[in-house]
This record gives C-alpha cells, sequence and structure tokens, in this order.
C-alpha cells in the first residue's frame, strides 16, 4: 500500500476530531466531501451553517451535514472559551472584553477548541497566511513539554528503493526554523524521529548532516551539528541517531562503510536532519523539481497539538492528506 493511502487507513481508524476554520471555502468543502465519505476523520466546520449548505449545495456535495457546524460568532462555548484564553494570556494582559472579540475569529477559535479538548487537530491555510495560521497555536497550544522550537518535515517519497525505508525519506527542517541552535537541532531531531514514527510508520534512522563526516572537516558550523548529535542521543536514548554525516555517507552504505564504519545509520538512514532551513528548503525542492520526487508536507512538529497549515495555492488532495496526516499525528500524541 502507498504511503499516502497507508495514512488515510491509520486515520480511518483512528477517527480524530479535526476542525477547520476555513468552512465555506470551496476546496476545504470539496475535501471535507471525501474525507466525511472515506471516514478519514469526524470534521468540525467554522463558519455560518446556511453558507456552509448553501456553498455545499451549490458544489453538489452529499455529506457536509455529517460534520459539525459551528457557526464562530453564537457558539455555545462562547463565554468558556473567552475565559480561556483570557487565563492563557493574563500575563499579557489580556481582557474578557478582548476574548470575546477573538473568539469569533476563526482561527483563534479553533486552537480554543483543541486547549479545551473539543478537537484533537487543526488544518487552515487555504486562504489565511502562514502568520495568521501560526499566531493563536503559538500563543494558545503553545509547543509540546521539553521542545521550544517548531519545524517543518516533508516525506520525500524518491521511487528508489535503495534509499532510506523502501525509496521514503523524511526531511527537516524544510519550513519553520532559519537558524536553530544545537539545542533547537536536537529538538528538530528527536520530533523529526517521532513524525518518522507516527506517520510514515517507519523505525528512524536518523542523520545529522553537515559537510563533514565524523571529524572530516573543521569549522563552527560542524561543531553545532556534533553538539546537536549528542544532546539528541540525550534526549532519545532509544532512537538512532548518528552525526556529523554527509548526504552521501548517510545514505549510500558503501560510503557509509568507509567514512563512518560501525555508524547504525551511516549508508542506511531514513530521517535527514539538515543543519539550518536555508539549507533544508533548497534541498527538497531541488529533488522535487529536477528528479521528480514527490514532497509530502509540511508537517508541523512540536506543537503540544497538531496544527498544520495548507499552501493558499493548495489542490483538495492536498487537504484531504493534511488532514489525514493530522489525525495520524493526534493518534501518537495521545500513546
Amino acid at each position: 500500500m502507498e504511503l499516502l493511502e497507508q495514512i488515510k487507513a491509520n486515520a480511518q481508524k483512528y477517527s480524530k476530531r479535526i476542525v477547520l476554520p476555513e468552512g465555506t471555502e470551496e476546496r476545504t468543502l470539496k475535501a471535507a466531501e471525501v474525507i466525511l465519505s472515506e471516514g478519514i476523520a469526524q470534521l468540525i466546520l467554522l463558519g455560518k451553517p446556511e453558507d456552509i449548505l448553501k456553498q455545499a449545495e451549490k458544489l453538489g456535495l452529499k455529506n457536509i451535514e455529517k460534520a459539525t457546524l459551528i457557526d464562530p460568532d453564537s457558539h455555545a462555548k462562547k463565554e468558556v472559551y473567552a475565559d480561556l484564553l483570557v487565563e492563557l494570556r493574563k500575563s499579557k494582559g489580556m481582557t474578557k472584553e478582548q476574548a470575546l472579540k477573538l473568539v469569533v475569529d476563526p482561527l483563534y477559535l479553533a486552537t480554543l477548541m483543541i486547549k479545551n479538548g473539543d478537537a484533537d487537530g487543526e488544518v487552515a491555510g487555504a486562504i489565511n497566511a502562514t502568520g495568521d495560521v501560526l499566531r493563536p497555536a503559538f500563543q494558545i497550544v503553545k509547543t509540546e513539554p521539553g521542545i521550544s522550537v517548531v519545524s517543518g518535515a516533508f516525506m520525500l517519497l524518491t521511487n528508489k528503493p535503495e534509499f532510506g525505508e523502501n525509496g521514503l525519506l523524511v526531511v527537516a527542517d524544510c519550513a519553520v526554523h532559519p537558524n536553530p541552535t544545537a539545542e533547537e537541532l536536537a529538538e528538530i531531531a528527536v520530533v523529526t524521529a517521532r513524525t518518522a514514527r507516527n506517520i510514515a510508520k517507519i523505525e528512524p534512522r536518523v542523520a545529522m548532516l553537515s559537510f563533514s563526516t565524523k571529524g572530516s572537516a573543521k569549522n563552527e558550523l560542524v561543531d553545532k551539528v556534533v553538539k546537536a548529535t549528542e544532546l539528541a542521543q540525550k534526549m532519545a536514548p532509544n532512537v538512532m541517531i548518528d552525526g556529523e554525516l554527509q548526504a552521501d555517507a548517510a545514505l549510500v552504505p558503501s560510503v557509509g562503510n568507509l567514512k563512518a564504519p560501525g555508524s547504525p545509520v551511516a549508508g542506511k538512514a531514513n530521517v535527514l536532519i539538515f543543519p539550518s532551513l536555508e539549507v533544508g528548503n533548497i534541498s527538497y525542492k531541488l529533488v522535487q523539481r529536477i528528479a521528480g520526487i514527490e514532497a509530502v508536507g509540511p508537517v508541523l512538529q512540536g506543537m503540544a497539538a497538531p496544527i498544520n497549515d495548507l499552501s493558499r495555492g493548495c489542490s483538495v488532495n492536498d487537504i484531504i492528506n493534511m488532514v489525514a496526516i493530522t489525525a495520524n499525528q493526534a493518534a501518537g500524541l495521545t500513546k
């Protein structure tokens, strides 16, 4: 079974509650129709119910009524969520009056629902900028215990079984944090290993990438990766993590055996951690465009609950896939 089909099948087992704040947006509704008909997740659509149903009828959609429809202007827990927001943001001077204005914003309402235990995850961004999606997430849901940084992972489907896990590579950070410290890079490695387990269902073998392998070059940039490797190994002693490794030493058995003999990761890595966002973003786009490798993501990692951001150019299938991925993340966090 292909990876995305497996992710959807797993999501069907979990039946997680995913909130879609952009409930009247056309692509979101078309995706919701498929998600509901296939049982990929329970859906909560935010928007005026009459507008959602009118749009669904116009688009010829038959299953939207299976979703929970919530009007942000008049929802039953408006006061509850406002009080919760005041409590969470009291150190910033949040007042009840300010909170009551924010809880009618679908992006704030979605994150408050998650924080209050009324939803398991969120997918947004089809018509909202990344900053607008993530701002309430950082303020309300925040990062998971022991993690200070949010990062973005991609699953690269190479169709070359000699690499990674039968052609699958999980790579990060390609989307969020520009120049992580050694401590932050270690955290990114640990949460990406978790993504590999929870979503890709593979046992991670994590390579901390650099332009040096085991001391072949001396530079402060190499030193950062060496330190990050040591910290990541201490944070997750049950995960195979090694570095610093060059990309070929991480992926090619003959090179790995030559440059890093005895390494549990070299030559057979299936998770690649880039030393900076610059490297990660350039790398995944190069292989995507030149080699035609399918890149699924970004999957946001490190949040206390799964909140994923879409590209505003996303397709219906992108939304379906991200909802399934978010459901898998939610299941992994509750294990």
